[in-house]
């Protein structure tokens, strides 16, 4: 029988021995290397719940994969803990050791504006059952991919890096793949605990990447910043160009499903939230990602493994995940390429 360290490290080499590399030709049609990454960590690394093996195996990928494409990245991990309800009400502190990854490019130093910085930012952990109901109810889990919430999100955060390594920047870019944010925004908060009062003034702006693929639609939320406002028309306005059906939502309402955007909001730094919902249904707060149907009773995938994987979305959502991959990188790559500064190539004459 293997022992637990055997069985990790047996899990860590197939994972990363079957991956395909971030460029699978020279010059890879967009959106194809998030869907490759999205369908690598949703096979390889489900039930990525804080603490957990495979949250650590996944976090050790991403590192690697940001590495590979020459990017200053690091593990960091982090102690925090969550509430555990029980059917008889009462509740225990639970303890996790949670590993988030985080990946910079910096440009040279002597450059005017050298410390101002993008930050690119997707949660990678999957959902952590936090009470008997939870259970009860099949949510979370070791069997939970999390397809749309949120190795969707990573995918794509990685092509964007990967076509973002060799352009000149003015500014410095950040990756950030966080963990523990589904039991309560942890690894957003010890992010921004982290950074300086100075750091935090030279964000330009933090885009939030979560939740892609099942809603009914792309939304650019914008917090009540220049930076951010100018960031979602800029996306807004490339979507139309491109024939792509996105909105977004004015005054916001606070959401429940996307703390890691209300934590940076509240420390009045820019934010563009990036995710697929439906505003228009339901409380209105993007909880409830589209319309109520037989394959979607409850108008969401969310934290359910019987939906959120890549057997029922391919099946009952047809082509949504390439879809949502091109079109989130088509309308990403140039909106971050022109707020980080980046030099267009002379014109060949």
């Amino acid at each position: 029988m293997f022992s637990r360290s055997c069985l990790k490290w047996t899990l860590f080499t197939l994972s990363f021995g079957t991956a395909l590399p971030l460029q699978a030709a020279i010059s890879p049609a967009i959106g194809h290397i998030a869907e490759q990454q999205i369908r690598h960590l949703s096979t390889y690394f489900p039930g990525r719940m804080a603490g957990s093996p495979a949250e650590l195996l996944a976090a050790e990928y991403i590192d690697h994969r940001f590495q590979q494409m020459g990017y200053q990245s690091n593990l960091r991990g982090f102690n925090t803990r969550y509430l555990y309800t029980s059917k008889n009400g009462k509740q225990s502190w639970r303890n996790v050791s949670a590993t988030s990854v985080i990946a910079a490019r910096n440009v040279s130093a002597d450059k005017p504006d050298a410390e101002k910085q993008i930050i690119i930012m997707a949660h990678f952990d999957t959902y952590t059952p936090q009470s008997d109901t939870d259970l009860d109810k099949n949510l979370g889990g070791l069997t939970l991919q999390g397809v749309d919430d949120n190795a969707a999100g990573v995918g794509v955060m990685l092509e964007l890096a990967e076509r973002l390594k060799n352009v000149p920047l003015r500014y410095d870019v950040r990756f950030v793949a966080l963990s523990a944010e589904e039991i309560g925004a942890q690894g957003s908060e010890n992010y921004l605990q982290r950074m300086s009062d100075t750091e935090k003034a030279n964000t330009l702006l933090v885009i939030n990447l979560e939740s892609l693929i099942s809603g009914d639609r792309l939304y650019f939320n914008a917090s009540n910043q220049p930076a951010a406002i100018a960031a979602k028309d800029k996306a807004l306005t490339l979507a139309r160009h491109y024939g792509i059906t996105a909105a977004t939502v004015k005054n916001q309402p606070t959401s429940p499903c996307r703390d890691e955007k209300n934590v940076f909001d509240a420390a009045g730094i820019p934010v563009l939230s990036v995710e697929a919902s439906n505003y228009t249904l339901g409380k209105k707060d993007g909880c409830q990602q589209r319309a109520i149907s037989q394959y979607f009773p409850q108008g969401t995938t969310r934290h359910q493994s019987q939906l959120d994987n890549l057997n029922y979305l391919d099946k009952h959502l047809p082509g949504r995940i390439s879809k949502r991959s091109r079109d989130s990188v088509k309308i990403l790559l140039p909106v971050i390429e022109e707020l980080a500064g980046a030099k267009k190539a002379p014109r060949k004459q």
